[in-house]
């Protein structure tokens, strides 16, 4: 199984799991996304967690190429 895998796999199952507590979504994704940016604070610095946190969502809109590809 691969990484990407393993988070869908547990995302899913927050997200029931959330919508089972009467959470909404967004609540449950900032709670996840504030642990991330925790866990890699851990052993990555400030700036390169926020240029992380910059690619992703400069690169956000699936309908738009990653500016590194050829059309």
């Amino acid at each position: 199984m691969s990484a990407t895998e393993i988070a869908k796999l547990h995302f899913s199952a927050a997200l029931a799991e959330a919508t089972t507590a009467g959470l909404d979504h967004d609540s449950l994704c900032r709670s996840l996304l504030g642990l991330v940016v925790s866990k890699y604070l851990e052993n990555r610095s400030v700036s390169d967690v926020q240029s992380e946190l910059r690619f992703v969502a400069d690169n956000c809109d699936p309908d738009t190429d990653f500016a590194f590809m050829r059309p």
